[in-house]
């Protein structure tokens, strides 16, 4: 996770990012080149705003499994973003930034996974997702060959909308997320989280019998624990470790453990492997005392369909058919 720990210029309220862990056994994975896939509107009638109630758009993904978008900015595009639904602010790489001509406007300081960053801040006049536009963001610049795509979409791009992520079908579907919004689908497990610096937090999930604060994390392939988490489940410092990698190149160590089941609502998750860190995203979000978990994309995936109504403050999960053995209700 990256989050901006002071000022250093300019005018950016908080920003958090998440980590982009590497596979907890793996060194890190060759770069793939990034497609972003083309962009498709589902043919339903707008709403009073003229944007459809929900736009379906296909998902493309990167060296690390993690998700992309294509995003138009300005007039140039697509670019191939990843979604992170952990990141506060949309963030550009320092490449992108240079083929759109984009000047430094300030500096801030990051705070990624693994340490703080000074990194140089740029004024998006525009930027689209589907039908989408959004203006006006201030967006920190990372390397893109510490992140491996074009940029992220972050809160500040999502944080009004009620997001589908629909792994079965390889597609992402965004709509509005106001209060009276209908629920054009159904799923098998609803939870009401809590509401912290634009993230929502699942505050009743169980991980071998320890109540654990869960944030969704589409940014990072590896879930990661805090320490709280790991002394609440007795599990060994230092027995078997990996390196995770933040955005920013920045690398620390964690401890690798496993869990048996993690609890969301009615729901079992079985046989999860965790990195151990002290991440400073927890100290940010005010879950360092106790146990907590940023869920990654390698469990996300043992679902069928993942979907965040923002407004709602609510975070739904359909379980996967072909996978029974991963996942189980009572």
């Amino acid at each position: 996770m990256l989050m901006l720990a002071q000022k250093v210029a300019g005018t950016l309220g908080p920003l958090a990012l998440m980590a982009a862990a590497l596979p907890v056994s793996a060194q890190p994975a060759q770069t793939a080149p990034l497609t972003a896939a083309p962009l498709v509107a589902a043919p339903k009638p707008a709403t009073a705003d003229g944007l459809p109630p929900m736009e379906e758009i296909h998902l493309g993904q990167d060296a690390r499994t993690r998700l992309t978008v294509p995003v138009t900015i300005g007039s140039a595009g697509p670019f191939a973003f990843m979604v992170d639904t952990g990141a506060e602010r949309t963030v550009l790489t320092r490449q992108t930034a240079q083929a759109l001509g984009l000047a430094p406007s300030g500096r801030a300081t990051l705070v990624s996974v693994a340490g703080l960053e000074d990194v140089d801040l740029v004024t998006v006049a525009e930027m689209s997702l589907g039908t989408r536009r959004f203006s006006g963001l201030e967006a920190p610049l990372v390397d893109g060959h510490d992140l491996e795509a074009e940029g992220i979409v972050g809160l500040d791009g999502l944080q009004d909308q009620r997001v589908t992520i629909d792994f079965a079908a390889h597609r992402m579907m965004i709509g509005n997320a106001a209060p009276d919004a209908p629920h054009a689908d159904s799923y098998d497990i609803v939870v009401t989280a809590r509401r912290r610096s634009g993230q929502l937090i699942m505050t009743e999930a169980m991980v071998d019998g320890v109540r654990t604060d869960v944030m969704i994390d589409t940014g990072s392939d590896t879930s990661i624990g805090n320490r709280a988490l790991q002394r609440a489940l007795n599990r060994r410092q230092g027995e078997q470790q990996a390196r995770l990698i933040a955005v920013t190149g920045q690398v620390i160590t964690a401890d690798v453990g496993q869990a048996r089941v993690m609890r969301i609502g009615g729901m079992d998750i079985r046989n999860l492997t965790f990195a151990f860190a002290d991440a400073p995203a927890f100290a940010h979000l005010k879950l360092s005392r106790r146990p907590a978990l940023l869920l990654g994309m390698r469990d996300l995936s043992a679902f069928q369909k993942v979907g965040i109504d923002f407004a709602r403050r609510r975070v739904m999960f359909d379980f996967t058919p072909a996978a029974p053995q991963a996942l189980a209700a009572r």
